[in-house]
């Protein structure tokens, strides 16, 4: 499995799948989840009130699927992302599940590039370097069967240099 680390704006990446770092409510919202939301257009809310009205909201660490509307993707795996308030531990433990879940969900699209943005490590202030090691570490430990890239896609060069660093 090939491991990427890219400054760019996800909802530009052609993956198969590309990671949107949702709210709860999987109704769109401000950063990643904004950007995904606008760039992909009204299909991808549509199929995310559908998720809604059939399981409720989305819990921290849980990933669902919709497809990726006007995106250059095939999919978009919504997962939520902790709020950072210091509980390292169970934190830690929850920010792994959004990328071993995502994972999962991915492996049984059978897709074979997947693109994740730095989940909780913008509004939801998660210290940026634990987020990374927690990040190669969910993806290091992964045992996959179809996916073949996994890319990093960072939106500062902060965050593209503790990446990068991570990955040396």
């Amino acid at each position: 499995m090939n491991i990427e680390v890219i400054k760019a704006d996800i909802t530009k990446i052609h993956a198969d799948v590309i990671v949107n770092a949702a709210n709860s409510s999987l109704l769109g919202g401000g950063g990643v989840d904004g950007a995904i939301h606008r760039a992909g257009g009204k299909q991808i809310l549509e199929e995310c009130i559908q998720i809604r009205d059939r399981q409720g909201k989305c819990k921290t660490g849980e990933a669902v699927v919709t497809s990726a509307g006007n995106l250059p993707a095939k999919y978009v795996i919504h997962t939520v992302g902790p709020v950072w308030n210091g509980g390292v531990e169970k934190m830690s433990k929850l920010l792994s599940n959004c990328y071993k879940n995502s994972l999962q969900l991915a492996e049984s699209l059978g897709i074979k590039t997947i693109a994740f943005p730095n989940i909780s490590t913008g509004v939801y202030r998660f210290p940026k370097e634990l987020a990374g090691k927690i990040a190669v570490e969910a993806v290091q430990n992964f045992q996959a069967e179809n996916i073949k890239k996994i890319i990093f896609v960072c939106l500062d060069d902060e965050n593209e240099m503790i990446y990068k660093k991570l990955l040396d």
